[in-house]
């Protein structure tokens, strides 16, 4: 198993111990057969999750699913994207810095946070994109989409061979408020314990 940074990997068996509500399980399971399949073909994996300003959702999602992926040793590309450029919200920034991941930030505008959980890994480059970015996977990927509004505003995405909903309510309800923290928190939370679910049942072959 990669070595995943302590702090970090207190907060996996934290969201490991968190309970999969029954009528989440057939969500998670298209996307689990994914995966599967392309394990299966000996196939790359590129999972895009999309969401409309790829601020928070998406990027918490991009970055569990890498994590989560290799925590179980399944090799996994994963991105993320939306329908407008924004930036990578600070609050989902600072959850992420509290769940244990080390995170150095280059520009001001729309910058770009290199999110690092293990020694020895790659980090995830996290920043505000549209989901055809040139550095994501342009074909052959499962959009995997995180918010309402990106999934029933986007009804096509060039380039997906699949399409996935797997939508989460936006923590951002919660901003300039003293839940901010705590909500923030307990959505990265359910991410990680979702994408810890789904590649928990992938079969090595």
């Amino acid at each position: 198993m990669t070595s995943i940074y302590p702090d970090l990997l207190a907060n996996i068996e934290r969201a490991k111990g968190l309970p999969i509500p029954a009528e989440r399980k057939p969500v998670l399971e298209e996307l689990i057969v994914y995966v599967q399949k392309k394990l299966a073909s000996n196939q790359p994996i590129h999972l895009n999750f999309i969401c409309t300003h790829n601020s928070r959702r998406s990027q918490l999602s991009q970055i569990w699913a890498k994590v989560a992926a290799a925590y179980h040793g399944v090799d996994v590309n994963t991105y993320s994207g939306g329908v407008e450029v924004t930036a990578f919200n600070e609050r989902a920034v600072a959850s992420c810095e509290r769940m244990g991941f080390t995170i150095t930030k280059e520009g001001e505008v729309n910058p770009v946070y290199s999110v690092t959980f293990a020694d020895g890994e790659e980090p995830v480059k996290a920043f505000s994109k549209v989901y055809d970015d040139v550095s994501n996977a342009p074909s052959g990927f499962a959009a995997v989409m995180t918010c309402s509004h990106a999934d029933e505003n986007c009804p096509y995405i060039p380039g997906a061979e699949a399409r996935i909903p797997v939508r989460y309510e936006d923590p951002k309800a919660f901003d300039d408020t003293d839940q901010e923290a705590a909500k923030y928190d307990e959505r990265s939370l359910q991410i990680a314990s979702e994408m810890l679910f789904v590649f928990e049942k992938i079969q090595q072959l």
